[in-house]
């Protein structure tokens, strides 16, 4: 049964979008958890090379983001699928949801890098502009995905959609930060607690049981927060079509004329 599509407050967007992950707690889970588990797997690894190669560090630390990103991109992607198959009624799995984006991660790893670089050196030069950019082009990757646009394309649609409401925008991305965050401290807290440690960076020395199980717990914080965000984007992209295209007349227009376009080929 499809969602009711209407122009939603910003309450009402973030309790639906908590709604429909808890609802597909296992669709979202499984999409986001099972790419990460080979970024767990290398960092487990990665805990075996000690402390004393400090270029192999560096080195295992680049392949490492660079798998990172390339798996962020495959989930992210494949949970905007879910996201909008559910949305709009229709059925969704796990499988098929990476299968239908097989041919846009590249382009959603070229997006992420360009968003990336370019966000991180407005910060660089003053945070606030690094900020907004962020916001600006929190709808690219749905309308990667969703509408087949090239990079520039993407953040250029983002730019469009995101017009008169990064303000909700902003709350969004401080309420998924502080869930983040005091999720991962709540999981990691007993550990360093448990080391005799008081901070992250001393935790890194403490021995290769503790880092392991920080390792897990990350993992879990991760797998449980990280599909909140791009499910709450890809909702407010829907919501700022209906807002600013009339979306849901298009839908419901579609849904008419099919069984006609039907009933007229037989």
């Amino acid at each position: 049964m499809a969602t009711e599509l209407r122009p939603l407050s910003t309450g009402e967007l973030v309790d639906r979008a908590f709604s429909l992950y808890r609802t597909h707690f296992a669709l979202f889970l499984g999409i986001f958890a099972l790419p990460h588990l080979v970024v767990f797997a290398f960092q487990c690894w990665g805990l075996t090379l000690g402390t004393t190669l400090t270029g192999r560090l560096i080195f295992f630390s680049l392949e490492a983001a660079l798998l990172s990103l390339v798996v962020s991109a495959a989930s992210q992607a494949a949970t905007v699928i879910a996201v909008s198959q559910v949305h709009l009624g229709r059925p969704a799995g796990v499988w098929d949801s990476f299968s239908r984006v097989k041919g846009e991660i590249v382009g959603v790893i070229g997006l992420s890098l360009a968003v990336g670089f370019l966000v991180v050196l407005a910060c660089v030069a003053l945070i606030v502009p690094g900020i907004l950019l962020a916001i600006r082009w929190s709808l690219a990757v749905p309308a990667k995905v969703l509408e087949g646009r090239d990079v520039g394309g993407a953040m250029s649609r983002s730019s469009q959609l995101t017009k008169g409401s990064r303000g909700r925008i902003f709350i969004i991305w401080f309420l998924i930060i502080v869930l983040s965050v005091g999720l991962s401290f709540l999981l990691r807290w007993p550990i360093e607690l448990a080391a005799g440690v008081k901070s992250l960076a001393a935790l890194q020395h403490a021995p290769i049981g503790y880092r392991v199980a920080h390792l897990v717990v990350m993992f879990i914080a991760q797998c449980l927060v990280g599909p909140l965000a791009t499910i709450a984007f890809s909702l407010l992209y829907y919501d700022e079509r209906v807002r600013k295209e009339a979306f849901d007349l298009q839908l419901m227009m579609q849904s008419l004329d099919a069984p006609a376009l039907g009933a007229a080929q037989a």
